[in-house]
């Protein structure tokens, strides 16, 4: 017990040269993470997952915008990277767990920054990886709630550095994080609304917002957000092609839809917070007896968190109302909540002996939690799952060549986006599913029709090749595929039809 509190000791106070412990050690978790996961992929063979290959397919291109309803910021971090290190696993990994780096460390800046103890960072620092979602789900999923999770964190230590320095430059670099936040995840809105909102209520900071110079940060961020802004409003098929996930209007009449959506939202910040909360609960009633001074009115640097919150709620709770939203997921709460963390750290640093337990407690439980998911992350990342999850463990090699045995394939077409995984085998291959803009320019021939036995309808690629004037070419061939990582079935079967552009039509036949 003695070496696990020295242990937490030196996480929550310790230095590594000039650096603090804290943000060391998650730099080289992450180092890790870059560094372990494109190796078992390489060792096994297996691919990647439907958050992973999704980006694998778009990558290839630089737009403001791109399918599937989310902003383009990832796929811009993973093209720039590709663009350096090649298209593999390691350019994957590099992008998700910087981000991560970031966002951990620029949670830890901020709290100190606002004057807090070390002790106070860790905890807030630790405090986010209680967060099942960002311990557990980023690791093995997820791409655009990654961004968005490290550049709130981001847009949070700008406001930071704008309420403290209130300089030309602190400005301009709020601008840079408000437009960064805008184009990680649209429903970072909120959390950028909840901000602004909780500086205004605020005699201390209001001032920084009321600042002429705000209209500076405002300028930067439209101008960086307009592209994606154009692409939106010409491609509104795409921004709304998931609209349908939000269950609106479900219930027979307004009362009963607010009742659901209610219902809903509230279940998704359960199952989000519950586990930080709970430890939080736990470290409270094991320092009951630790002493502590008498309350004093809080800091105007813990009312912002506790008041950014609380608009984040509030302004959530209006949106579901007003819209008829009734279907949710936990990973949608995180830029109404990321901040609670920060908010029960810095709280607990006017508690003297019971709060700094608290932190100790929620510092051990993070970096405990983070280390023991370690090789689960690994292996989640080479086994996948099951359903759409089992696309990883698919030879992606035994494929490809399967699908060039006959002559080279420039276009595969899919129902869905796990073809972007053969990009992993050739990376100029050009990979389309029905969600991709500009569908019909892309495809280069020769191409093919590549549907696996996943019960995946193919009526939607079908229209849209229909659509873009290409229609199949011969007989389906079945391809039978190696399946990777001790898989049972040891093989998956697809079927491949070869496309060919449709001939045109030259009008009625003369009499």
């Amino acid at each position: 017990m003695h070496h696990l509190e020295k242990w937490t000791d030196w996480l929550c106070e310790g230095k590594v040269g000039p650096f603090n412990a804290a943000l060391v050690c998650v730099a080289a978790y992450c180092l890790v993470q870059i560094a372990m996961m494109p190796l078992l992929s390489h060792v096994v063979g297996t691919g990647v997952g439907v958050d992973d290959s999704e980006q694998l397919m778009y990558m290839r291109y630089l737009w403001a915008g791109y399918g599937g309803s989310q902003p383009p910021l990832y796929t811009w971090l993973a093209r720039l990277v590709a663009g350096v290190v090649g298209t593999n696993i390691l350019t994957l990994k590099i992008v998700k767990y910087v981000l991560i780096a970031v966002a951990l460390a620029s949670v830890f800046i901020a709290v100190r920054r606002l004057g807090y103890s070390s002790r106070a960072g860790a905890a807030a620092l630790f405090g986010l990886l209680l967060f099942p979602q960002m311990v557990w789900e980023m690791q093995h999923a997820l791409t655009h709630s990654v961004t968005a999770f490290c550049f709130s964190a981001v847009l949070f230590l700008a406001l930071v550095e704008l309420v403290l320095r209130r300089s030309l430059v602190a400005y301009v670099l709020f601008g840079v994080a408000m437009a960064a936040a805008i184009l990680s995840k649209y429903n970072n809105v909120i959390f950028l609304f909840a901000l602004i909102a909780a500086t205004l209520s605020l005699r201390e900071t209001r001032g920084a917002i009321l600042n002429r110079q705000f209209l500076v940060s405002v300028v930067v961020a439209v101008l960086l957000c307009l592209p994606t802004l154009y692409w939106s409003l010409t491609y509104t098929d795409q921004l709304l092609s998931h609209s349908g996930g939000f269950g609106m209007a479900k219930g027979h009449g307004a009362i009963q839809t607010a009742f659901y959506g209610l219902r809903g939202l509230g279940k998704a910040i359960l199952y989000f917070a519950v586990l930080p909360a709970g430890v939080f609960l736990v470290a409270l009633l094991i320092a009951w007896n630790k002493a502590a001074p008498a309350p004093q009115p809080a800091p105007w640097s813990a009312k912002l968190v506790w008041r950014t919150i609380a608009f984040a709620l509030a302004v959530t709770i209006v949106l579901v109302l007003a819209s008829g939203t009734t279907q949710f997921r936990d990973r949608w709460m995180l830029p109404i909540l990321v901040l609670l963390p920060v908010a029960l750290a810095v709280t607990m640093d006017a508690r003297g002996d019971k709060g700094r337990k608290v932190q100790d407690i929620i510092v051990f439980v993070g970096a405990t939690l983070a280390i023991f998911v370690l090789p689960l992350t690994w292996y989640t990342h080479l086994n996948g799952g099951e359903s759409r999850g089992s696309i990883v463990r698919v030879d992606y090699k035994s494929l490809y060549s399967q699908l060039t045995a006959n002559g080279p394939v420039r276009t595969t077409v899919s129902s869905w986006h796990w073809l972007g995984n053969l990009r992993l085998v050739d990376p100029d291959l050009v990979v389309l599913d029905e969600g991709m803009p500009d569908f019909g320019h892309l495809l280069k021939e020769p191409a093919v029709l590549v549907l696996a036995n996943d019960k995946e309808p193919a009526d939607a690629v079908l229209k849209r090749l229909d659509e873009d004037g290409y229609a199949t070419d011969g007989p389906p061939q079945e391809l039978v595929v190696p399946m990777l990582f001790g898989s049972d079935p040891p093989t998956r079967t697809v079927t491949v039809t070869r496309l060919k552009k449709k001939a045109a039509t030259t009008g009625a036949a003369p009499q």
